[in-house]
């Protein structure tokens, strides 16, 4: 299994891209996201990859974190979802935006991604809904970026333009710290982390102070 391609970008495509590794090419297929961020034609990358295998083919697919990776699986374990259209729903979303909507069962937010029509985006809500608060308690664990390759920095890929992930690792961590304190004063997993979903929607700047103190003031009972 390949978990890993560091190289340089040889050619970029619409949804792949080709990296070469010590003189060995491989096609990498990556979400819009994905590919907006990755740097230019020569220079340096790396992404945590996932091998597809089928009768007919071998396809690798790239992340530039766990967490990404982590949410492809789990969607392609719904009937009906193929890694591309796995991909699709995270080029639309994103890793964070994917689990939020599937934490507070939003199936207009997945059936926005191209591709996704309503009945696989209710399966999609239905089917990863429960999974979803514990993906979302491995928080940054799963955000960081695949180092780059010592064999392959040279002056032209030191000129790479890094991808700019830290704040999105730093609300992933807000997220999981919070919704961790809310377990702990004994919310249900379900319910603390459709609060912290919501409130991280809201306010995706808060850190974990603020997101506790919301989400409390969410669950108190009404009336």
């Amino acid at each position: 299994m390949i978990g890993k391609i560091s190289g340089r970008i040889d050619y970029r495509a619409a949804d792949h891209v080709l990296i070469d590794v010590r003189g060995v090419g491989y096609i990498v297929h990556v979400s819009d996201r994905t590919l907006a961020a990755l740097p230019g034609v020569g220079e340096a990358c790396a992404l945590y990859t996932e091998l597809v295998v089928r009768e007919d083919l071998l396809q690798l697919y790239g992340f530039p974190t766990l967490l990404e990776k982590e949410w492809h699986r789990l969607l392609t374990t719904v009937q009906g979802v193929g890694a591309k259209a796995a991909m699709s729903i995270l080029g639309a979303l994103g890793a964070e935006g994917a689990g939020r909507a599937i934490t507070l069962g939003d199936a207009r937010a997945i059936q926005a991604a191209p591709g996704i029509g309503p009945k696989i985006a209710q399966r999609v809500v239905m089917e990863l809904k429960a999974k979803a608060p514990a993906v979302m308690a491995m928080g940054g664990s799963l955000m960081a970026e695949p180092a780059l390759d010592a064999v392959i920095e040279t002056p032209a890929a030191s000129k790479a333009t890094p991808r700019k992930t830290a704040p999105t690792a730093a609300r992933a961590n807000h997220s999981a710290d919070a919704l961790s304190a809310l377990l702990n004063l004994g919310y249900s997993q379900s319910d603390a982390a459709q609060a912290v979903a919501t409130i991280a929607g809201e306010a995706p700047e808060a850190e974990t102070p603020e997101l506790i103190r919301r989400a409390l003031k969410l669950l108190m009972p009404k009336g």
